[in-house]
């Protein structure tokens, strides 16, 4: 058990839930360790977009500046044919804002890349190790013991999961992935590639066949865009962490297929940032189990087609850093709610507590 004071908390993952709750305990002074699989922080990704209260979220922790260096300026969506020519658009500002293009968008890698910098700002009492995770956990009323892959093993007050859709922690803690993932029919995949030269500014534009849907999307770089592509795939555990297997998947299911789709297929055998996963909603009745808690994708995902696994990732992380005392919770996130899942039903937020870590305002 952790005699001092300050307790001693371990986040597993050094994704956008781990490092933004691990931000907010640094700036609480609590000693946190971050330990992340990867080698190194993970590029790219697919563009997120904060709204609501995680617009809120993220202001409150000092996100937006920032933001607003390396976020994506996207005027709205238009929808193609095979052939080219567009027959909808949808723009940012219709719907109120609260369309699928919203004011602000970040891609995945970038705003990870915010918060890390804010860390090394903080210079707490931080130890980050990349390419290490978690072999083994036991837990007692007291703090959960671990091993790590590297050989160590300590002592940790609390163990905060934010490990992803596949949280390897989940497993050992709370059982197997078959409790609490629901496959949705589908794979995504996302990688950086040349800007065509016919693209119009700031519009992701996309087209979609029978068995895939396919878009190149804005990126901060005018030379460079972002190919997304949906397969309607059922689920294949060949597929599984094999870059060869879902790269040959993708050519077969988009071999014949119009528009863009020959330029996107050339650009991913040399794309360096390839990101492939099924599409997967993750339901966890119960998100803490003793002294471990899951946090972000890791305990509850919608998948990748609601967009709000970023923004529940930093609401839920500057949820459970709030202190009993000070200021009143922003308006939107008190009035937010818990998503439903199909083993609980909906239920008001408990009114967060204020967060005196948080840049001011």
């Amino acid at each position: 058990m952790n005699t001092t004071s300050t307790p001693k908390i371990l986040v597993v993952g050094g994704g956008i839930a781990g490092n933004a709750v691990a931000l907010q305990l640094l700036r609480a002074g609590i000693a946190t360790t971050v330990v992340e699989r990867a080698t190194t922080p993970r590029p790219g990704g697919q563009a997120v977009d904060l709204r609501t209260a995680s617009k809120e979220a993220a202001e409150r922790m000092g996100l937006l500046p920032g933001i607003g260096k390396l976020r994506v300026h996207e005027h709205g969506w238009a929808y193609v044919t095979e052939e080219g020519k567009t027959y909808a658009r949808i723009d940012v500002d219709m719907f109120d804002g609260e369309g699928p293009a919203a004011e602000i968008e970040i891609a995945r890698g970038d705003l990870n890349q915010v918060l890390l910098d804010l860390i090394a700002e903080v210079n707490g009492p931080l130890d980050y190790r990349y390419g290490d995770w978690i072999e083994h956990l036991t837990q007692d009323a007291t703090g959960a013991e671990v091993t790590f892959a590297s050989g160590r093993t300590e002592r940790y007050d609390l163990v905060i999961a934010a490990d992803g859709v596949h949280s390897a922690t989940r497993r050992l803690v709370f059982g197997p992935d078959e409790q609490f993932v629901t496959h949705l029919g589908g794979y995504m995949a996302f990688f950086t590639m040349p800007t065509p030269a016919d693209t119009e500014d700031g519009w992701l534009t996309g087209c979609s066949i029978p068995s895939a849907s396919f878009a190149i999307r804005p990126d901060r770089d005018p030379a460079t865009s972002k190919a997304i592509i949906t397969l309607r795939q059922d689920y294949d555990p060949a597929l599984r962490r094999d870059p060869a297997a879902q790269q040959a998947r993708i050519r077969e299911m988009l071999g014949g297929a119009g528009w863009k789709a020959p330029l996107i297929l050339d650009a991913m055998a040399g794309s360096d940032d390839f990101y492939f996963d099924q599409l997967a909603r993750i339901d966890v009745p119960q998100l803490s189990a003793g002294r471990v808690t899951l946090l972000g994708d890791a305990g509850y995902c919608g998948s990748p087609l609601t967009g709000m696994g970023t923004a529940m990732a930093i609401v839920g992380a500057y949820r459970r850093t709030c202190s009993p005392v000070k200021s009143p919770p922003p308006r939107a996130i008190s009035t937010a709610r818990r998503p439903a899942t199909r083993n609980s039903s909906p239920r008001s937020w408990t009114r967060p507590r204020s967060c005196p870590a948080v840049a001011s305002r």
